[in-house]
């Protein structure tokens, strides 16, 4: 019979890491993950990526092996498409976000951006510049937004192309860094799922103001978004308006993505108003 590219991708790497039992776990649109276990006692992931998301993936995999576990899950080892790496089964940064605690779960977030952000030699190669993620923003035809909304995309373009204008100091970026890209462990809170970019540290924590899922609410609260800007402000030692541009920036651009998949955006545009006002205020 036949194997499908999954099973015999696992195959390999189970005989390449002398790995002794498989177990499914998740099934995304740009790869499949396994849980793994080695000599029968300690676990680990397998995560084999897709045809067509190795360019974005991998990225992203090189990116976390080069954080060598500080801030993020450990990556032991890349194989072709796929990553052989720690094994993280806590819960995430987004349940206590959801359940009362977002001011701690805030400080979190800071740390782990610090650990992230820590100086390391020789970036990995073939990070995407920030510039370029950013480009469905600027070639969206402005008649894809709701008429009522169009003022909000001209607003959040025009602050992007204001930063990119200034730049600051560059830096490798995870790029998708939100409370459910945040795991817990037994070393402390964790980052996985790096998109492997490179630009302005501000970016960094741009999408954590629109997370996490499912808690609207709390992501459209004035409050919130100031509590915020200040924390990363204070913690990481980031320009507080320039924090803010960025986060009104990135939900533009997301409002960008998903109108080109089909998706809702109601979220971002219950979100964009206040970022904005919060950025004005700044």
């Amino acid at each position: 019979m036949n194997q499908s590219p999954a099973e015999t991708a696992l195959s390999r790497a189970m005989i390449r890491w002398s790995l002794t039992k498989s177990t499914p776990v998740a099934e995304t649109p740009r790869s499949w993950i396994f849980r793994v276990e080695q000599n029968g006692r300690n676990f680990a992931a397998l995560k084999i990526l897709k045809p067509g998301a190795s360019e974005e993936e991998g990225r992203g995999a090189r990116l976390l092996q080069w954080y060598e576990g500080d801030g993020a899950a450990t990556v032991f080892d890349l194989h072709g498409d796929t990553i052989f790496m720690e094994w993280l089964d806590g819960g995430t940064l987004g349940e206590p976000a959801r359940n009362g605690h977002d001011d701690e779960a805030t400080a979190a977030l800071c740390t782990v951006v610090a650990n992230l952000h820590r100086h390391r030699a020789d970036p990995p190669p073939g990070l995407q510049p920030l510039r370029e993620r950013f480009q469905p923003l600027f070639d969206t035809d402005v008649r894809a937004w709701p008429h009522t909304a169009r003022d909000l995309y001209a607003r959040a373009a025009g602050i992007a192309l204001k930063l990119f204008d200034k730049p600051t100091p560059e830096v490798p970026l995870h790029g998708d860094l939100h409370h459910d890209n945040i795991l817990s462990s037994d070393r402390g809170w964790l980052a996985i799922d790096p998109k492997g970019l490179y630009g302005d540290p501000h970016y960094e924590v741009a999408n954590a103001f629109r997370n996490p899922a499912g808690a609207g609410k709390l992501m459209s609260d004035p409050r919130r978004i100031r509590s915020m800007a200040d924390a990363f402000s204070a913690r990481l030692g980031l320009e507080r308006k320039r924090i803010l541009g960025f986060a009104a920036a990135h939900a533009g651009l997301s409002v960008c993505w998903d109108l080109e998949a089909g998706n809702p955006i109601t979220g971002d545009l219950a979100v964009l108003p206040n970022l904005l006002s919060a950025y004005d205020l700044a």
